[in-house]
């Protein structure tokens, strides 16, 4: 009886454990990235009363005769399912879709998080809310570069960061020069175009027929001087460019700025010889434009954005988008090994393994969903069914420690 009463006793501790882990899990069904446990038991130590014997001769063999001294836990395992993922529309709202964490700095240590709720702090770092732990990962260099040797550091985004200007190199032309136009029949087309410091220069290129399917260019700015000189183009038969040439018979234009600044050579895509990719010759009326160029001013950062592979883009008043920087994910080889250290972080065990840092898209099969979080994978059906069981559990065992003592006191009285 005295056994009964203590594989009792151990019923009541574990199945309240069992009860306390249930009670976490309901308790942070609403918790971002949170991740539900599960109690398992096993059987504690057997006492055998009597060992098993061979079969001899005309007898058989015998089973031993043990008596269970009641149950220990076996696990407190934790679930590491996905999460349902749940639309915010906040642009730093980052859900993981595999299994992966979000690697942050803690000051002493790295920890490891799914919850994705990050917020820039006042000097751009990328941190957790509620206790301003550092997001890992690269930051780009001013042209929006990745080093390939980049080191894994705390991601910085300063607002206030500026895009560098970057001079007109290419422009390109494109529509129709009139064939049937007369000889000293006109055409203008316009467009800015940059210098190394970002200030803006009309450049106008004007067309002058000079015969069939022939015609002569010059260019001209009012804030920089152009190559002088007349370039010439000429259209086959069918209205297809046969040539383009510069003025002066060089490869490209050389437009100095007058008002100081570093003059810079420009190309013209006019398109394909014997194509009808950009400038053409038909029986039309003109309408050939200088449809782009590849020169901007300088801008301010004002708006950033995450991408699935963890790309933190910026966006800048110029109108450029440029590579800011990347997050970083871990990957564990055990993840469920992972300690629990409170506010939704989790650090490195001995039997988690090391964490394998890498890139979504890259060496890292998990994904980001922007603009989403991840919710907790807590499924209340099933921890109010463990509820119950563990409840019934524990009163079964309740009921074991009761019988027993009722039986120890009709043995007590039996000296009456």
């Amino acid at each position: 009886m005295m056994l009964a009463l203590f594989a009792g006793v151990s019923g009541l501790r574990n199945h309240q454990t069992d009860m306390d882990v249930i009670g976490n899990n309901i308790a942070n069904v609403n918790t971002v990235g949170f991740k539900a446990s599960r109690v398992t038991f096993q059987e504690a130590f057997v006492e055998q009363l009597q060992g098993a014997t061979r079969p001899s001769g005309l007898l058989g063999g015998t089973d031993p005769l043990q008596i269970g001294t009641g149950m220990k836990i076996a696990s407190i395992d934790q679930l590491m399912t996905q999460g349902s993922l749940e639309t915010t529309g906040q642009p730093l709202d980052l859900a993981i879709q595999g299994d992966s964490f979000f690697a942050l700095n803690s000051g002493p240590a790295r920890v490891y998080t799914r919850a994705g709720n990050f917020q820039l702090d006042s000097q751009g770092h990328l941190v957790s809310p509620s206790s301003g732990y550092l997001l890992q990962g690269i930051n780009a260099d001013p042209f929006g570069n990745f080093g390939n040797g980049a080191t894994i550091g705390d991601i910085v985004i300063p607002l206030g960061q500026r895009a560098p200007a970057q001079a007109t190199s290419q422009m390109s032309l494109t529509g129709n020069l009139d064939a049937g136009a007369a000889v000293g029949t006109t055409h203008t087309m316009s467009i800015s175009v940059y210098d190394s410091a970002g200030a803006p220069h009309q450049v106008d290129l004007t067309f002058t027929n000079t015969g069939p399917g022939a015609w002569s260019w010059t260019a001209s700015s009012a804030t920089a001087t152009v190559t002088a000189g007349n370039g010439t183009v000429t259209f086959n038969a069918n209205g297809s460019l046969a040539s383009f040439t510069y003025p002066g018979g060089g490869a490209s234009l050389n437009i100095a700025p007058t008002g100081g600044g570093a003059a810079f050579n420009v190309t013209i895509d006019a398109g394909t010889v014997n194509g009808i990719n950009g400038l053409v010759g038909f029986a039309n009326p003109s309408n050939a434009v200088i449809n782009s160029q590849n020169g901007y001013a300088a801008g301010d950062l004002v708006n950033i954005s995450v991408d699935t592979n963890g790309v933190v883009s910026g966006f800048f008043t110029n109108g450029v988008t440029r590579n800011l920087a990347q997050i970083a994910m871990a990957t564990f080889n055990n993840p469920g090994g992972l300690t629990r250290s409170g506010n939704s972080f989790y650090q490195e065990s001995p039997n988690s393994g090391t964490p394998v840092i890498g890139f979504a898209g890259a060496t890292s099969s998990s994904t980001l969903a922007p603009g989403t979080l991840e919710a907790s994978n807590v499924d209340l059906s099933t921890e109010f069914t463990n509820m119950i069981i563990a409840q019934r559990g524990f009163q079964a065992n309740a009921r074991v420690i009761t019988t027993a003592d009722e039986m120890l006191n009709e043995l007590v009285n039996l000296r009456h």
